[in-house]
């Protein structure tokens, strides 16, 4: 049965193999970049040439052992099981896991949404028997508002208010880059200006093939000159000191949790973006029945 080919742990127990381990294993496949799935110290890594590479900038060159990059859709046998990779539309170089031994199929999905994003290969189904899904945002009350409509707010507030500045809080890794995505998208061909945190990565992205048109360091600017300008900045920076130094600053978040009202009053956020990495409730219903899984797992993000 498939349950039998993977375990809680999300162990391949025919070749050894963890999925995005929380601690040091001798094998590990890992979905995507992000700290809470890619971590330092295993032996080897199998993973995207996008996702090897954010390792690498992020954690040294020496973080693993060794790396295997697998390309998405090419099958890799090892031993009496069968490794493929699919995007997962989440960041950029995220990746499905599909696992095939004995005639059955397990998907575990990572991290993943559905949306259309250029900043990330787009998702792609996977026929299975077990699905191991995230449920990030797994209640019925999430449902995200097209991402199109809240950058449209972000430039409205932006135009309504050019005596300030406006600081977008974000991950710096995925949600960034496509927040940029998105503002070059609705036409917002300015410079945007980018906290020290975020530029190795965002050359990255443009390394590996991903425009993002034109980013300055947000660092040494002007204050005056700062006035009617976008910053994007780690969602710790644009509550500290650092964001003094721009005039009159509009505190924004993006993220899916920005739906909670009182996570973004908390976090004393002005203008509240909901823009999420994550698929939405609806999203996941949907991914669930058009998989055909059998069997469900589901986990956390």
């Amino acid at each position: 049965m498939a349950p039998q080919i993977l375990d809680r742990n999300l162990h391949i127990r025919a070749i050894d193999a963890y999925i995005d381990p929380s601690v040091p294993r001798e094998r590990a496949i890992i979905t995507h970049g992000h700290a809470d799935h890619a971590r330092s110290g295993h032996g080897a890594v199998l993973a995207t040439p996008d996702t090897i590479a954010i390792m690498k900038t992020r954690y040294g060159e020496d973080c693993a052992g060794a790396f295997e990059p697998l390309d998405f859709g090419v099958p890799l046998q090892i031993d009496e099981v069968t490794i493929t990779l699919y995007p997962a539309g989440h960041v950029l170089g995220s990746a499905q896991v599909l696992i095939e031994q004995h005639g059955r199929r397990v998907v575990v999905t990572g991290d993943y949404k559905r949306l259309a994003d250029r900043t990330a290969q787009p998702y792609e189904l996977v026929q299975c028997d077990l699905l191991v899904t995230e449920a990030t945002f797994g209640l019925p009350v999430f449902q995200h508002p097209h991402p199109k409509l809240e950058i449209g707010r972000l430039l409205k507030s932006v135009a309504d208010q050019p005596e300030r500045c406006h600081m977008v809080g974000c991950y710096a890794l995925g949600k960034a880059q496509r927040v940029i995505g998105l503002l070059r998208d609705a036409g917002w061909e300015q410079p945007i200006y980018l906290h020290g945190a975020m530029i190795r990565l965002c050359e990255l992205y443009e390394e590996r093939g991903v425009k993002l048109g034109n980013l300055r360091p947000a660092t040494g600017t002007v204050k005056a000159e700062m006035a009617g300008q976008i910053v994007i900045a780690p969602p710790a920076a644009i509550r500290d000191r650092w964001s003094r130094r721009f005039p009159d600053p509009v505190t924004c978040q993006a993220s899916g949790w920005m739906s909670v009202k009182q996570r973004a009053r908390q976090a004393l956020v002005e203008l509240p973006l909901v823009i999420s990495d994550h698929c939405d409730w609806g999203e996941l219903q949907q991914t669930i029945h058009e998989t055909g899984a059998e069997t469900v797992w589901v986990t956390h993000g």
